[in-house]
This record gives C-alpha cells, structure tokens and sequence, in this order.
C-alpha cells in the first residue's frame, strides 16, 4: 500500500447555504483542488506538502458567527477524484417529471431532463432547497416570462424556468466558477434564453421580473428581501429558500414590510422553501 499523499478535510456546515460555497471558495485559494459534497457539508482535499503549510485562521468563514463549522482531518491515498465524484453521484428526481442527472448518466424519458455538471458549484438537486425550488418551478407557470434566479449556482434552476416557458431568464451569482459553471450548463442543456451575470443583485436591481428564484441563505435574504420586491412586476411571485422552518416568521414579516404576501410552503426535513406574490395597492 502506497503512503498517503492527499489530505481529507471534512467539514460540517451549518447552514449548508451559502456555507459550502464559500468553503469551497476559500479553500480553493489556499491550494484544496477537489470537493465532494455530503448530508452535513463538503469533503475538500488538499496535496499533504501543501497541507503542511496551510494556516485554518486563514480560512475566514470558520471565524464567521453566521456558520456552525467543525471538521475532522484524515490522511487518504491517492485516487481516481473523477471516478470516485462519479460513483457517489445518484440522479435526482422530483415530482415524477423532472430529472436531475450528470453527464455520464444516461438520458432519461422524463418530460423535463436536465444534465447538470456541478463542479465546485452547489445547486445539483441533491439538497433539500435546491429540490423544493424545482419542485415549486415544476408546479407554477412561466410561459412567456421574464424570471431572474439570484445566487444561481450551477443554473438548474434558470434552466429548467426556460424548459418550463420561461422567454428570458438573467442568472446571476457572486462566484466566478459558479459563473462559468452556469455557461458550461446552459450550453450543456441548449438553453437560448438565458443571460449568465457574476455579482451582487444590484446589478440587477434595476431591471423588472415577473418571478424571482433566490435560493440563498437567511441573513441574505432578509437583507435583500426589499430589493426582490422592488425588482417584482405587478402580480410578480418570489420563490425562496436556504432557511430553516424555525425561521419562516423572520422571513414572512420581512416580506409583510416589503408589500409581500406568503402563498405557499412546502418543506423537506427541517428546510423550506416559500412562494410569495406581490401585494399591489
């Protein structure tokens, strides 16, 4: 048996949005090249030369009160990442319609068959919020409309707003590689609509959608809940998710106070997701 030559990180996340994300983010610069996403948060892996050298005060988020963090480290021998990500890869499906499904998976005969490579880029259908998303988008109507999904990660939802009707769709999320990885997907999936942004929200804030998807976190949707409602249409719906249901109060009178109205929830474990509509006075 050879030495060990990787080092395994696995981390814990809590919340797992945006928490993996910017993990990932900050372990990428310090020299982590492959991440597997799990239940409770990610597995990164690291060269053990390069581990050596590495500092966790340089890792900002685990200083962040807004996440729960703990990890465990472990030596690994060197493997094939690709084929390992592909065995522990399942294809997701959701309400008897839509699939969710890697490249190397075969083609489905669901109505609404979406291939989607994640990367380092979180929005695989496997969690909970990302499903319950799908979920809402599957069962409501986007024919003919202007969607915006914010902190789009992989794009599967934009995608799938486009396969439902959708005419035009802006994408849009603060990570590069969520960016690129958003344009290797819709290219993936021949979507024609869709237009891919790198940012904050306000680079959009000016522009008007009849629904918005924002699958993001707590504390950033309660800071952004405002500025959804101002980016709405008349009659406009804004589909959320990210949060625990201990924490829909927060979220449904920051939208009171934003001229928003609760339509519905669905939840999944202890994760929900809410549609709101536009209260027009």
């Amino acid at each position: 048996m050879s030495d060990p030559v990787f080092v395994c990180y696995d981390f814990n996340i809590e919340p797992a949005i945006p928490g993996c994300e910017i993990l990932i983010a900050q372990l990428s610069q310090l020299g982590f090249d492959s991440f597997q996403e799990h239940e409770n948060g990610i597995s990164a892996y690291v060269d053990s030369k390069i581990s050596s050298e590495i500092d966790l005060k340089d890792i900002q988020i685990l200083n962040s009160e807004e996440f729960k963090i703990s990890f465990e480290i472990t030596s690994v021998e060197k493997q094939n990442w690709n084929i390992k990500w592909e065995s522990n890869f399942e294809p997701i499906y959701v309400d008897n319609i839509c699939c969710v499904r890697a490249p190397f998976h075969p083609k489905s005969d669901y109505k609404y068959d979406l291939v989607i490579e994640p990367k380092m880029s979180f929005g695989t259908g496997h969690h909970e919020t990302t499903s319950m998303m799908i979920s809402f988008i599957l069962a409501n109507e986007f024919t003919n409309s202007y969607v915006c999904d914010i902190g789009s990660g992989t794009g599967v939802l934009a995608i799938l707003a486009e396969q439902r009707g959708a005419n035009k769709i802006d994408a849009i999320d603060i990570d590069n590689w969520c960016y690129l990885n958003s344009l290797e997907n819709i290219e993936r999936n021949n979507s024609k609509n869709i237009n891919v942004y790198e940012g904050e929200v306000e680079k959009l804030k000016n522009l008007r959608y009849d629904s918005i998807f924002a699958n993001i976190n707590l504390n950033v949707l309660l800071n952004d809940i405002s500025t959804y409602a101002k980016m709405l249409n008349k009659n406009g719906v804004l589909y959320l998710s990210g949060f625990y249901k201990k924490d829909i109060n927060k979220i449904e009178q920051e939208a009171k106070n934003s001229s928003l109205k609760l339509i519905e929830t669905k939840q999944k474990n202890d994760w929900v997701s809410l549609k709101l509509s536009k209260v027009n006075n």
